[in-house]
């Protein structure tokens, strides 16, 4: 776990979330992580000194979903906007059913462990910081073969992102935050 997150923050640089690149662009771009908070905000002096050159981050297909940005009302996924709570399974955007991470269940769940083929890993983004879900929910996720991941939500569209990236069967349900830093 601690050589995963720390290949992560090698590859994202990560740091505050104000003004961000998009990873989309071409390789080389200096970027600080791998998804932006959608405000005009620029970085500090102190963010300009944590940058990190990428060198192989444009998409490989044009069927990779890569989460651009996130804002107080939604997210942009692929250039699509979304407004509100989405998940994100392999080859599509859905809009989520959950009003906040306090909606989160085994119901609202159940699209992620059924589907073909099954994905590894899921990242959950529960806004503005990072919230305790219920253990019994997490067992019963891993019972169904599925990791699960529980991060604010800037940083689980970094996540979803570098997983995407590593090729892994990933999805995400995430929740936009009610503030940006």
């Amino acid at each position: 776990m601690a050589a995963r997150l720390a290949a992560r923050a090698a590859v994202t640089g990560l740091g505050r979330a104000g003004g961000g690149r998009s990873l989309l662009g071409p390789a080389a771009l200096p970027v600080r992580r791998l998804c932006r908070p959608l405000s005009g905000a620029s970085p500090s002096d102190d963010d300009l000194y944590e940058k990190t050159t990428v060198t192989m981050l444009q998409r490989d297909s044009p069927n990779t979903i890569f989460v651009d940005s996130y804002g107080l009302h939604g997210f942009t996924v692929n250039g699509n906007r979304v407004i509100g709570p989405c998940a994100i399974i392999p080859h599509a955007i859905i809009q989520w059913n959950v009003g906040s991470w306090k909606d989160i269940s085994e119901e609202s769940l159940s699209l992620f462990y059924l589907l073909e083929p099954r994905i590894e890993i899921l990242v959950l983004g529960t806004g503005d910081r990072v919230e305790r879900l219920d253990a019994q929910l997490l067992r019963f996720m891993t019972r169904q073969g599925v990791a699960v991941e529980v991060q604010d939500t800037g940083h689980a569209c970094s996540t979803f992102n570098f997983l995407v990236n590593d090729r892994r069967l990933v999805a995400a349900g995430l929740i936009p935050p009610t503030q940006l830093e």
